[in-house]
């Protein structure tokens, strides 16, 4: 039979389990999101201006 039990060691005590808020602090997804969010501005703008 395949073993399908999860075997994740606990967490040490020391350390809090890294969440939500761990993930949006990493340099590489704030620039994504920069990125995408001023794209999304610009389209924003050229449509209420230029259109």
């Amino acid at each position: 039979m395949v073993d399908t039990s999860r075997g994740d060691a606990p967490a040490p005590p020391g350390e809090e389990p890294r969440g939500c808020l761990f993930a949006l602090s990493q340099p590489p997804l704030m620039i994504f999101l920069t990125v995408i969010g001023s794209l999304l501005l610009m389209a924003a703008l050229h449509d209420l201006f230029l259109l």
